[in-house]
């Protein structure tokens, strides 16, 4: 079974497959330039099918780094 970390850094490495895995845990909209908008609504999309959930597009701004997309998808998680 792969676990929940596993699959929210693969999520990221479809959409940013230039990133290392370290990078990956450490990306933030300031640390990847090609992090823009087009990328984050990719990035929505592609963790939205991965894990069954729904975010909101107003939550975007707030989503600007691994660390808060990561808490924000297990608080959705945990919810459901």
């Amino acid at each position: 079974m792969v676990d929940f970390e596993s699959r929210l850094a693969r999520c990221f490495a479809s959409v940013f497959p230039e990133l290392t895995p370290d990078q990956i845990r450490q990306a933030s909209t300031e640390t990847v330039p090609l992090w823009d908008s087009l990328a984050a609504v990719t990035l929505v999309a592609v963790i939205e099918q991965e894990f069954s959930v729904q975010i909101d597009p107003l939550d975007l701004p707030e989503l600007s780094s691994y660390g808060a997309v990561k808490a924000y998808v297990e608080n959705q998680l945990a919810g459901s």
